[in-house]
């Protein structure tokens, strides 16, 4: 079966120039004199996406990716290579990206389908899905240039997700708006997936791309990484990425947090419906450890919801530098937890800690959704010290035996 897309020595090159006079320079001069540096935004990538695949594309800003997007999209052409796309494609990129902000969102939909080859009348029967996803009432018949920004990712991502594509690409859609409509979104790209949709998903929350999809591509400076199963490249990138705080600061803002408030005595339910559930207090049974010793963390959450039937909690272990140590989740591990409505209270255990000498902090968090989304997320929550007589070296004690076979 051939790939539904084809990606061939695939090259594009912008020209810069310092000065808007250059480019005019450029453009008259008889001796064809250049006044522009050139900038290869693409540096021959080359890969294939098969039908039903969910691909991560996964780089740092500027490394690429929203170029190769444009392009499969048709938005941008290759300076040299080519692309080979087969099937429909349905794209949520730039925010706004297709919208005349003089038309109503309900204009702009049928503006949309257009875009994608849809008739008007072929738009009609599909309009009130599109409504009742998108849910922002009636701003429907409002001129989309009042729209926030999470309306805006509403309606693109509900025109998008109903006009049966081939392939969907998503852009870092996710990253605006609140959390049910992330939850929302999440649900639909899973239906389509099942349905056998092929996904292009570009996020900074490499948990999602590692949770999503089965197979990444890292692009870095214009090139291909590393492409393959989609833990492993994630698992290659966040090892890279270590050395760059800039860009890993980012991620944890890409992340969506809920704002923390203080516990109460008696349960209360919070003014703002998007919060779901929230991280009321973590306790830790001692800061001062040796190697081998119990380590316990106490979490306290509340459930504000009737039901949350996919909740998910995760304690995860760093070093100061954010260098991750190791973050288990009771989704992973099939480990129940209360989800219904209330005040609860679970306890993560290590039984004999095997860290050696140092300083550790932990994160702590709720999610939903195999930890596609992120509900509340406390990062550097508790830290803790371990100290020793001298009985080893390294960041872990392993297990292990010497047997002298000569």
């Amino acid at each position: 079966m051939e790939p539904i897309i084809e990606i061939k020595n695939v090259v594009k090159t912008y020209k810069l120039y310092h000065k808007p006079t250059d480019r005019l320079k450029e453009a008259l001069s008889l001796s064809k004199k250049k006044h522009h540096q050139e900038f290869n935004a693409l540096k021959g990538i080359s890969f294939d996406v098969n039908q039903g695949d969910a691909l991560g594309i996964l780089g740092k800003n500027g490394s690429g990716k929203s170029t190769l997007l444009k392009m499969i999209t048709g938005v941008l052409t290759p300076s040299a290579g080519q692309i080979e796309v087969r099937g429909k494609i349905a794209a949520i990129l730039e925010l706004g990206a297709g919208f005349n902000p003089e038309y109503t969102g309900r204009e702009n939909v049928y503006l949309n389908g257009l875009m994608m080859g849809y008739t008007r009348e072929e738009m009609e029967p599909r309009m009130a899905a599109i409504i009742d996803f998108a849910d922002i009432g009636e701003f429907i018949d409002q001129p989309v240039k009042v729209y926030s920004s999470g309306m805006f990712a509403r309606l693109a991502f509900a025109v998008s997700i109903n006009v049966d594509p081939d392939i969907l690409i998503v852009d870092e859609a996710l990253a605006v708006g609140d959390i049910r409509f992330q939850t929302k979104c999440i649900d639909k790209m899973k239906e389509l997936k099942s349905k056998g949709t092929t996904i292009l998903f570009v996020s900074h929350a490499v948990e999602q791309v590692k949770r999503f999809c089965n197979k990444a591509v890292w692009i870095k400076d214009g090139q291909v990484q590393a492409l393959g199963e989609a833990s492993e490249v994630v698992d290659e990138y966040e090892d890279f990425m270590k050395n760059y705080t800039e860009d890993h600061v980012q991620k944890r803002e890409s992340q969506i947090h809920v704002q923390e408030e203080e516990a109460e005595n008696d349960f209360v339910l919070p003014e703002n419906p998007d919060v779901l559930a929230l991280i009321t207090d973590v306790r830790i049974n001692k800061e001062d450890f040796r190697t081998h010793e119990r380590l316990e963390v106490e979490v306290d959450y509340d459930v504000y919801e009737q039901e949350i039937s996919d909740l998910l909690l995760g304690v995860a272990i760093y070093t100061p530098k954010r260098e991750y140590i190791f973050g288990p989740n009771t989704f992973l591990e099939k480990a129940e937890i209360p989800i219904r409505r209330g005040r609860h209270r679970v306890k993560y255990i290590i039984p004999h800690l095997p860290l050696l000498g140092g300083t550790f902090c932990i994160d702590v968090g709720l999610f939903n959704n195999e930890g596609l989304v992120c509900l509340h997320y406390q990062e550097n929550k508790l830290t803790f010290k371990i100290t020793n007589k001298y009985f080893s070296e390294g960041l872990v004690y392993i297990n292990h035996e010497w047997d002298v076979v000569k």
